[in-house]
């Protein structure tokens, strides 16, 4: 979603506690278990770090990450494989996402770029990867503490019912803009349901909702063939997730469009709200 460039500067505040918010507690975990302190044996953490750096060569070599967000991309990647390690990871659902939004995002970039909406050649910053990634990687922080607790069971399944919905979110958040910036014509906003222009903060078209939803599902359905995930709590994650893409658009309606939040907030934001919708209706249906 296109934002005006000196509100964001004036906001950047906003974009730098979100960065600090998801990257020092992440740090905080993967130090923790590097230590010593983990249920995690050696020969995981081995493997975390260097799919985490691979991961992060692959984004800046495509140009799809500043070097900023190739530091943070690896930080998250290892620890979304240390709370669900092996092959049966939590990286399969990242991968997608990523394969996914990078396509978007150069998709129809021409048409993008007469609309003044395109994004920047350089790729993400290191801002935009913990506001898209930041929420669903503090859920596999809470995962992994979550071996530690009481109701290790329960907080488990809830926090990777909230994992899957903030990238379902994400997910869907890129599509749906990318997409419907080329192929949804004249947008409407949310809250007035009037015709605005493509790049409008909370601005929604037919065909950039569908394309997100439909990327909302990839990302469960591959979740759930990958993760021990049930159908069930597959439809779960997959409800949180388009809940998460229409509070995106209701606050960038509202408050973004005021001037109070800058898009990397709104981003985040939507991913929690995807993640805590997804964890109360996991915890309560237990």
């Amino acid at each position: 979603m296109a934002s005006n460039p000196h509100r964001g500067e004036v906001l950047r505040w906003q974009s730098q506690l979100v960065l600090a918010f998801t990257v020092l507690p992440v740090f905080a975990a993967l130090l923790v278990q590097t230590l010593g302190f983990s249920w995690i044996a050696p020969s995981l953490l081995l493997e975390g770090a260097a799919i985490g750096a691979g991961f992060g060569l692959l984004a800046w070599g495509l140009r799809a990450a500043t070097p900023g967000a190739a530091l943070t991309g690896p930080l998250f990647t290892a620890g979304f494989y240390y709370a669900v390690p092996g092959w049966r990871t939590v990286l399969w659902p990242l991968f997608a996402l990523f394969f996914l939004t990078v396509s978007a995002t150069r998709f129809g970039r021409a048409r993008k770029e007469q609309l003044l909406v395109a994004e920047q050649r350089r790729g993400r910053s290191a801002y935009q990867v913990a506001a898209n990634l930041g929420a669903a990687a503090l859920a596999g922080v809470a995962m992994s503490l979550a071996h530690f607790a009481v109701l290790a069971p329960i907080l488990g399944r809830a926090m990777l019912i909230a994992l899957v919905a903030a990238l379902a979110e994400a997910t869907a958040d890129t599509l749906s803009s990318e997409l419907g910036e080329v192929l949804g014509g004249e947008p409407l906003l949310l809250t007035t349901l009037r015709r605005v222009s493509p790049g409008t903060d909370g601005a929604i078209s037919m065909a950039g909702t569908l394309a997100g939803c439909v990327g909302a599902g990839a990302i469960v359905l591959l979740s759930v063939l990958i993760l021990p995930l049930s159908w069930a709590e597959g439809l779960i994650a997959l409800a949180a997730g388009v809940f998460g893409l229409f509070f995106d658009s209701l606050l960038g309606a509202t408050m973004e469009r005021r001037g109070w939040l800058n898009n990397d907030a709104v981003n985040f934001l939507s991913t929690c709200a995807a993640a805590v919708c997804g964890a109360i209706v996991m915890m309560a249906r237990s």
